[in-house]
């Protein structure tokens, strides 16, 4: 199960894909399933074995220029083929390094073990790769939504075995959790960045007159205090200057708010006593670990209808999509009317992770068999 070097496993808060695999392994192991992890030596999550590279996390070497940063996932890479290459143990590969595990694993040749690479982003991106990768009968690629898949090039869908939607440990049981009193707040959960539409949010609550908290990192700063600490220096990162330029103006402290990072306990405490999770979004938004996590905790979902939105939310039943930013003011105020327990009842049937392993253990068993080598008779 290659994690990658940007975050140890669990992630110390936000980290969307080492939250999927810390989420995905438990599972897989009492399934039977053996995990080796290569992550960080700072992961805590229990695996039957580990490698890594780097001792910590390496996420905040992304703001360096790029001459200095692009070497890190290779070297970790590096490290996993060493690993490989030294035993013969090694049934399949699970990779989730954007581009360069797809390309370093698939560079291995026809001696490498069957490898599984999960695309948790926008297919938009790294088009020169997706558009020509030629993994063989060894190398396949899952997706996370049948709508990320849709966008993605013709080689790369070539080597598609289909596609696995995210899950939440929120999910299990969570249709005989005890209903929470519900507060008069919206939230939005994730990376302030302009595909989120942090600002669009922002804006309508402020001509709307509902009650926002903004929950999650600017760039590299989980904290506000750890945002203003940085300077003026800080603005060189996109998301930065996203933030100042386009939700700072909205955010008053009162009408609008920013927390910050929040995980564990204080996260869904602030997710369940919402009267809904806002999702406007200006992007094909590929797996939505956000939006399951809310209806686990029964608050209803009122998005963009973009990407695997319409795949994980049932609109009137579980939540409301809206077509336009106007619309999703309007949403809002009907979103009252959506029953939290139906949106548990969704998240404990469709959502857990005994769910995503199993789908996932089909899906080994599939890149194995594709992979295998044709005996031909005399």
């Amino acid at each position: 199960m290659n994690a990658g070097p940007w975050l140890s496993v669990p992630p110390p808060g936000y980290g969307g894909i080492e939250n999927v695999v810390a989420t995905l392994v438990p599972e897989l192991r009492r399934l039977g399933v053996r995990v080796v992890l290569a992550s960080v030596a700072a992961s805590t999550l229990e695996v039957d074995e580990r490698m890594s590279v780097f001792d910590d996390g390496q996420f905040h070497a992304l703001q360096r220029p790029y001459n200095q940063v692009c070497g890190i996932a290779q070297a970790h890479l590096g490290g996993v083929v060493r690993a490989l290459r030294a035993r013969e143990d090694i049934d399949l590969v699970h990779d989730h390094v954007e581009a360069v595990g797809l390309a370093t694993l698939a560079a291995m040749g026809p001696d490498g073990p069957p490898v599984l690479h999960t695309l948790h982003w926008d297919l938009g991106k790294h088009p020169d790769l997706y558009g020509h990768l030629d993994g063989g009968d060894r190398v396949r690629v899952n997706g996370v939504s049948v709508a990320q898949l849709a966008r993605a090039p013709e080689a790369l869908r070539a080597h598609s075995v289909g596609h696995v939607h995210l899950a939440t440990p929120l999910a299990v049981d969570a249709h005989r959790r005890a209903p929470v009193e519900r507060g008069d707040h919206v939230v939005i959960l994730g990376r302030i960045n302009p595909g989120k539409g942090q600002d669009v949010g922002a804006r309508l609550a402020q001509r709307a007159g509902f009650r926002l908290v903004l929950a999650g990192p600017v760039g590299p700063y989980h904290r506000p205090e750890d945002l203003a600490a940085a300077g003026d220096q800080a603005r060189q990162n996109p998301d930065v200057r996203f933030w100042y330029e386009r939700v700072a103006p909205h955010v008053d402290g009162d009408r609008v708010r920013w927390v910050g990072t929040v995980a564990g306990r204080d996260r869904d405490d602030l997710v369940a006593g919402a009267r809904a999770t806002l999702f406007p979004l200006r992007w094909e938004e590929p797996g939505g670990t956000a939006v399951v996590e809310s209806l686990a905790l029964g608050t209803p979902v009122v998005a963009t209808a973009r990407g695997c939105l319409p795949e994980l939310i049932s609109h009137g039943r579980t939540g409301l999509l809206a077509g336009d930013e106007e619309e999703l003011a309007d949403l809002l105020v009907a979103a009252s009317l959506i029953e939290p327990d139906e949106c548990r009842r969704e998240a404990a049937s469709r959502f857990t992770p005994e769910v995503m392993a199993r789908r996932y253990v089909e899906l080994y068993d599939q890149v194995r068999q594709l992979s295998a080598p044709v005996l031909k008779l005399a």
